[in-house]
């Protein structure tokens, strides 16, 4: 039993009794606070105003996930875009010095000084002989190394946003320097280069500044590093260097448009004789080259090449010979492509003559050369 003595450690209070005697379930404490309180001034009742939650300059992010942003990947793109087009352009400028220096003395001091190719207009003359590989079985040819005729012979004007081509037919009888008169092609195989070069500017009166040999051997591989190219035309059937049966190539491609491979698109810039149409003149084998020309163009600025971009920067000046350093060529590429399409040219015969070794010639009169000349240097 407890000693009612005892103190307890705490108050007991008990609340006043309410109308019909119950009780508030607090023990009063409801009523006590009410009697404690303060006077109210009337704003103390008043809700709270909502917080306001802070926001953050971003989303958050989930721990270790992280987002690669648009321009960090556009970043990356141009770098690497940048990077291929560098690594292109060494392998051009590098393969194009290795083929400046395959040119004759004689040629080069033939040829008449010009301003860079993207700002200043230039005459260049494209050669391409005759010349039959070492294993050509074909009677009287001559093989690569022997003296041999231009097989093609075509002039480019480009540079200061101007591009034109004019292709002379090999059968065009002229003075040669030194030499009577006698087909232009005979030129090369007398004199080489450097004869062919004072021929065609004694023929045509036009200051030469620079030359391209096209290196049949080598054409074909820029072709493929291509990826082939379109070529749109008539039926062809011929027999280059004598055909398979001599050692030469059989060609045959149907009237439309086709893909060709480089040895076809060799073929075919060296078709004379279309067993298809055997009134095909050296008229229409010029034009064919132009068109062979314009489709090489046109797969250069596709973006198909972008991928190919360092074989094709290495190939393409194994394709040729020329006095052109590096720098140089490039400028008559870039000069060549942001210049347009040039509408092809060739040099129309106005008559026929027999030569003294019984061959027959084709001539061009003075007023039709002067026509041709105008248009080409624009």
């Amino acid at each position: 039993m407890a000693d009612p003595d005892d103190k307890r450690p705490y108050n007991v209070y008990r609340s006043k009794p309410k109308l019909f005697g119950r009780r508030d379930d607090d023990g009063g404490l409801a009523e006590m606070q009410q009697e404690e309180a303060p006077p109210s001034h009337g704003w103390e009742d008043a809700p709270p105003p909502p917080r306001r939650r802070r926001r953050l300059p971003f989303p958050r992010r989930r721990p270790g996930r992280r987002r690669i942003g648009f321009w960090r990947i556009l970043r990356w793109v141009v770098t690497a875009v940048f990077a291929w087009l560098a690594i292109s352009l060494v392998l051009f400028l590098v393969s194009a010095q290795i083929q400046s220096a395959q040119v004759s003395d004689a040629a080069d001091a033939e040829l008449g000084g010009a301003g860079y190719p993207l700002t200043s207009p230039n005459t260049i003359l494209v050669l391409g002989s005759d010349a039959r590989t070492k294993d050509s079985k074909e009677p009287g040819a001559q093989k690569i190394g022997q003296a041999s005729r231009s097989d093609s012979i075509l002039l480019l004007r480009i540079g200061g946003g101007h591009n034109a081509t004019l292709s002379i037919p090999r059968d065009t009888v002229v003075d040669i320097p030194g030499h009577g008169r006698s087909k232009i092609n005979a030129a090369y195989a007398i004199g080489g280069p450097a004869l062919a070069i004072r021929t065609v500017e004694g023929f045509l009166g036009v200051q030469v500044n620079h030359l391209i040999e096209v290196n049949f051997e080598n054409f074909p591989q820029l072709i493929d590093a291509l990826g082939g190219v379109t070529y749109r035309g008539g039926c062809v059937v011929s027999r280059i260097n004598g055909g398979f049966k001599n050692g030469g190539y059989t060609l045959r491609l149907k009237s439309g448009e086709q893909e060709i491979d480089g040895k076809q698109a060799l073929a075919l810039a060296r078709t004379r004789k279309n067993e298809c149409n055997p009134k095909e003149s050296d008229l229409t084998r010029a034009r064919r080259q132009q068109k062979i020309l314009g489709a090489i163009k046109d797969k250069v600025t596709s973006v198909e090449t972008f991928v190919r971009l360092p074989w094709v920067s290495w190939a393409a000046p194994k394709a040729v010979r020329s006095d052109m350093s590096g720098p140089t060529l490039l400028g008559v590429v870039g000069a060549e492509l942001s210049a347009g399409t040039a509408k092809p040219q060739v040099l129309k015969p106005s008559g026929g003559v027999t030569l003294p070794d019984g061959g027959a010639g084709l001539t061009v009169d003075d007023a039709t050369k002067q026509r041709a000349v105008d248009r080409f240097l624009g």
